[in-house]
Order: structure tokens, then C-alpha cells, then sequence
């Protein structure tokens, strides 16, 4: 049995820390978050994938404001986290925190990052594992 294209599967994968992506064998293009269908040319012929984890950062932003989850971890107005966008070398790009760096800077803007899982329980006490990227 194939496993779903679906967040679900997809946070599955990140637990056993692989970044995977959805591979479509009729127009070549891969996907990061998987989908159904290939929303290029709509066709089910897909795969899993397992993407490098290398990539550049393009964009970055400092959080303050921060959901519940991260306020537990003591993130928070006067202790934001970085959050950024990674265009990977599989050619997608990707939203995931930034980790390495004390705040936002332009001068991080180009860098090369690498894929990081960040273990954790989540507050029913179940494992979670969420997607990071390091500054190298």
C-alpha cells in the first residue's frame, strides 16, 4: 500500500528525519507540501521523494507574536524565532524556522542552510518532530 500524499504522512516522514517530497512522473516536478494531484497537470502519478535537505535562505523575518506551541518553549515578544524561506537545490522552495542566527539580518539573506529536525513531545505528550534549517 502506498502511503497518502497528505501533512499527515508528510510530519510521518519528518519523525524518522527525512524531508520528502511529492514527485510527479508525468511532468517531472516535485512538491513540498505534498498534494493529491500534480497541480500542474492534474494527474496522480506520484511518488515519494527524499530531497537533498540543502538549499539556500531567500527571505527571513524575526517572530514575536507566536502561537501557542512556541510560548510553551518560551518564545514569545521579547524572544522571538527566526522563520524563513529555503530554496532547496531539489528546486522548491520551502518555509521552515532558521536556526544559527541571533536575529534577522540581510546579510544572512543568500547563505547556505541544511536540513535540521527539531525532536519534541507536543503537549498531549506525544513525539512531534518539526522541519528547521541551520545556518552553515
Amino acid at each position: 500500500m502506498t502511503t497518502p500524499f497528505t501533512a499527515f504522512a508528510f510530519n510521518e516522514h519528518l519523525k524518522t528525519h527525512k524531508l520528502m517530497g511529492v514527485h510527479c512522473a508525468s511532468c517531472d516536478a516535485t512538491f513540498v507540501p505534498p498534494r493529491e494531484i500534480c497541480p500542474k497537470d492534474f494527474t496522480h502519478k506520484l511518488a515519494w521523494v527524499e530531497l537533498s535537505g540543502s538549499g539556500t535562505l531567500v527571505a527571513l523575518t524575526a517572530v514575536h507574536i507566536v502561537p501557542t506551541a512556541m510560548e510553551a518553549k518560551g518564545y514569545g515578544r521579547n524572544n522571538p524565532y527566526l522563520s524563513g524561506i529555503v530554496e532547496l537545490e531539489d528546486g522548491m522552495k520551502v518555509s521552515a524556522r532558521i536556526l544559527g542566527a541571533d536575529g534577522p539580518s540581510l546579510d544572512l539573506i543568500g547563505k547556505p542552510v541544511h536540513v535540521a529536525f527539531l525532536d519534541d513531545k507536543a503537549q498531549d505528550g506525544e513525539a512531534t518532530t518539526t522541519l528547521a534549517f541551520e545556518l552553515i
